[in-house]
């Protein structure tokens, strides 16, 4: 956990400098704890409070999933592959609790007990996330997370064993406009497509359209394009491409975004994808290059990686 609460816990050390060490952790646990209510209850009383509050949420929520590393990636691969994430609009903690209660047996009491207490706090986080958002909606356009909401835990993240290259699952669908798209067609007349995957409910993956935007128009100089597949428009669902398009307008963001069906190839590979927002880089001929880029690309790791993907791709098309 993150403490932030420096010159609180220094007095608390200072005043307690006889005890155990024992004794020492407990007060830090308290004084996190106490920090901890604070962030949930606190009122911020304006727009900046509220940005440093967003953010600060935002790396308390990542910090619990990045604990215990190896029972989250348990949970995911417990989880309904059939189950498209938060499909009725539940937050990452419902979707979190829901996916535990379900493989339930597959877990030790202690690890049940220490999931649903996570999984309830990134609820709450995301019900308070939530209120911020629709109280302070300027926030949305400056509390960008560079990491993954979800951790990975899918198969489908993975570059096949015998060191070929994976094809991007064929679609034919259509953009949110209602226009035909193939993906045969996308891919061929592309030096290199960028394909995105995120829902309208994720925080790191709205926080990062309009840095794709501007990464789409980087890449139409060079032949190439960005697209993006809204998770919750698969099958065509009319109001989710209403909230899709809603949130990318918001977001000054132009670059296309497609659905195809979800018993598609492409739609069982979507409902495979556990970790929110997840980038492929594909080439001329529809195939996977490199591994996706799990995060968003705001964060440097992440966009320096996705760059390297598309130089490769964009060198290859030249060779």
């Amino acid at each position: 956990m993150k403490f932030q609460k420096f010159t609180a816990l220094l007095l608390a050390v200072l005043l307690v400098l006889s005890l155990a060490a024992c004794g020492t952790k407990d007060n830090e646990k308290k004084a996190d704890m106490s920090s901890k209510d604070s962030a949930m209850t606190d009122e911020p009383k304006n727009a900046e409070e509220a940005l440093a509050l967003h953010k600060e949420l935002l790396e308390r929520e990542n910090a619990i999933l990045s604990e215990n590393t190896e029972l989250w990636e348990k949970v995911f691969m417990e989880a309904d592959k059939g189950m498209a994430m938060i499909e009725d609009g539940k937050n990452y903690g419902d979707f979190l609790l829901d996916t535990i209660e379900g493989a339930k047996d597959q877990f030790t009491d202690k690890e049940y007990e220490w999931l649903k207490e996570s999984a309830t706090e990134i609820s709450n986080i995301e019900n308070k996330l939530t209120e911020l958002e629709n109280k302070y909606p300027e926030i949305m356009q400056e509390s960008t997370d560079g990491d993954m909401s979800v951790p990975a835990g899918s198969d489908m993240t993975n570059p096949p064993d015998d060191g070929s290259m994976q094809k991007f699952p064929s679609f034919e669908g259509k953009d949110l406009d209602g226009n035909e798209v193939k993906s045969d067609e996308l891919f061929s007349a592309n030096a290199v497509t960028v394909v995105n995957f995120w829902f309208t409910t994720c925080n790191p993956c709205v926080g990062e359209l309009s840095e794709l935007d501007a990464l789409n128009k980087e890449l139409a100089k060079k032949g190439g394009a960005l697209i993006g597949v809204n998770t919750f428009t698969l099958d065509g669902d009319e109001a989710a491409i209403s909230e899709a398009k809603d949130v990318l307008a918001k977001k000054g963001a132009t670059y296309q975004n497609v659905y195809f069906d979800s018993d598609g190839e492409a739609g069982k590979f979507t409902t495979n994808i556990f970790a929110y927002p997840t980038t492929y880089v594909v080439d001329r001929n529809g195939n996977i290059v490199g591994e996706p880029i799990v995060g968003a690309i705001t964060e440097e790791n992440q966009a320096e990686t996705l760059q390297k993907l598309i130089d490769q791709a964009l060198a290859a098309d030249m060779g």
